[in-house]
């Protein structure tokens, strides 16, 4: 379980001073070693992005063959501050992010170690600013979304899972998490039946999948409405992005405060974490790599998606 790091993660984001080093001292403490903060200037501000590397006895790192997964925690900001007090709901994707971490460096001082490397990344902004959206308001970002995936979304990155407060909509009714079906390329794939099945195991429920039209998996800024930020990394890789949702049974905006579970978070961060295991001993799979090369040769390349078109 990962309720101690949800605890200890929130304590220390959930501050109107919090930045990228004071998050950087605690996975420091839990023995992590290749951890990067980097601020970012914005026009609406800056923000610190954290970036932390956690080698797998297999890893890339070590020269050896296992698969690195991208754990990204995706939001605008930790709070809004001075226009709200307190950690927003937009804050869920890197909380449960950072506490992967957290976890995944605590299981290698207790002896147990996953086969891949694992990248955890996130960003850490108290005072983001707020933007109107139906049905209700999200949260902005101090910096542009391609500089978000810039930050967060390199080419070691062999699969992603994409963690982001999804609450503020109709089209997830319900409390927990639900996970979206594989993008890759311009191509929204068939739901994975190797995800499904981790998901069922973490949660002991029936799994939850929530729809994706073809303009969520677009750029933003090309004028085309969004579901939310959770899957723009796929707009930055060629690799397979998985959508993490942490959601609600009713509209809840990314600014309000109060309105995170920790219930919710430690489930979504458990399974990022028995994902990751899989993932890294080739356990699990995206996507069928023969059936989507069948796919672009029936139908051609899609890539002109993650573009922001004509």
């Amino acid at each position: 379980m990962l309720l101690k790091q949800i605890l200890e993660v929130n304590d220390i984001v959930d501050r109107a001073d919090v930045n990228g080093n004071m998050v950087k001292k605690y996975l420091e403490s839990y023995g992590g070693k290749d951890i990067t903060v980097k601020k970012i200037q914005g026009d609406e501000g800056s923000t610190d992005f954290i970036k932390i590397r956690i080698p797998g006895l297999k890893g890339k790192s070590k020269g050896m063959y296992a698969p690195t997964i991208g754990i990204l925690g995706r939001l605008g900001g930790i709070g809004a501050r001075p226009e709200l007090t307190g950690m927003v709901s937009d804050a869920d994707g890197a909380l449960t992010a950072l506490a992967a971490a957290a976890r995944i460096l605590d299981m290698q001082n207790k002896g147990d170690y996953l086969e891949g490397d694992v990248v955890v990344c996130t960003h850490i902004c108290p005072n983001a600013p707020t933007q109107p959206h139906k049905p209700v308001p999200f949260m902005g970002s101090p910096v542009e979304m391609s500089v978000v995936n810039k930050a967060e979304v390199d080419d070691e990155l062999d699969a992603i899972l994409s963690i982001d407060t999804t609450k503020g909509n109709n089209i997830i009714n319900t409390r927990g998490f639900a996970i979206s079906p594989t993008v890759k390329e311009g191509y929204i794939l068939k739901v994975s039946s190797d995800i499904i099945s981790i998901m069922q195991i973490t949660t002991g429920k029936l799994p939850y999948v929530f729809a994706l039209s073809t303009q969520d998996i677009t750029p933003y800024g090309n004028g085309l409405y969004h579901l939310n930020s959770i899957l723009q990394p796929s707009t930055a890789t060629d690799s397979p992005v998985i959508g993490v949702a942490i959601t609600t049974e009713v509209s809840i905006p990314g600014c309000a405060t109060g309105a995170s579970h920790f219930q919710d978070m430690e489930e979504a961060a458990r399974f990022s974490i028995e994902v990751a295991k899989s993932y890294g001993k080739k356990e699990c799979s995206f996507y069928d790599e023969e059936e989507f090369e069948l796919i672009k040769e029936k139908y051609g390349s899609m890539k002109h998606i993650q573009t922001l078109g004509k």
